[in-house]
């Protein structure tokens, strides 16, 4: 605890916590503080006008970041017969039907992304309770519930990120590693944030990005000028 609490200390002495950076020196100030002997993730958290307790303004959807997670997504499919086998040759990581459902049910879930084909719901639907509580469900809104589901496995594998409010009005995802150069954290940063104000519910009033900050896994977060996210910085 020493170590994280010097650690963190050392990479907030040189945030403002009250000053809000443009987007390039905000990606600057956190990875020049991701100092842990792991390779960090890079986290968004975005406050959002809404109250998703109310149907017509839940944000929920799906971006394809154009440099990838960095993340090595295991990702399960429910199909059967050539679809089976399209998604096994798309690099599915587990392919199957009622014996994927019984590892399920058996809590064995090491699982990213859930994907099914249509014909399969029901026998996921069983599956509710339990995939539900994880966000692992399977939704055609985010194109998990999809018959080409080799491109649904390829975009799972190749750096989509599948974003949804919390009660508190917050979005919050991973878009990269402190290894990836700034240029390759600002542009997913840019392509996230787009792809949350894109999906900006008809029910949402008001002002509906109100606060953007990121932070590393260890570190410290900064608050993110929301002009810099419009347009270059």
């Amino acid at each position: 605890m020493a170590k994280l609490g010097k650690r963190l200390k050392t990479a907030s002495e040189n945030i403002d916590r009250k000053t809000f950076y443009g987007i390039t020196d905000a990606v600057k100030l956190i990875k020049n503080g991701a100092t842990a002997k792991f390779d960090e993730t890079i986290e968004v958290a975005m406050n959002l006008g809404v109250d998703p307790r109310h149907a017509d303004q839940m944000v929920r959807g799906v971006v394809t970041l154009p440099n990838g997670t960095g993340r090595d997504m295991r990702v399960a499919v429910f199909a059967r017969d050539a679809k089976a086998e399209e998604a096994a040759a798309a690099g599915a990581d587990v392919v199957g039907a009622e014996d994927l459902m019984e590892r399920i049910q058996g809590g064995d879930i090491p699982f990213d992304r859930i994907i099914a084909t249509p014909d399969m719901m029901a026998l996921v639907g069983r599956l509710g309770k339990v995939l539900g509580p994880r966000g692992l469900m399977p939704n055609p809104r985010v194109g998990t519930v999809t018959p080409d589901v080799k491109k649904a496995v390829e975009d799972a594998k190749g750096g989509a990120v599948e974003f949804r409010v919390e009660k508190a009005g917050v979005v919050h995802a991973g878009v990269g590693k402190a290894s990836f150069d700034e240029k390759a954290i600002e542009e997913n940063i840019r392509a996230f944030t787009d792809a949350v104000t894109k999906a900006k519910p008809a029910g949402a009033k008001g002002t509906y990005l109100k606060r953007v900050a990121i932070s590393s896994t260890m570190g410290p977060g900064v608050k993110v000028d929301l002009a810099s996210l419009a347009s270059a910085d």
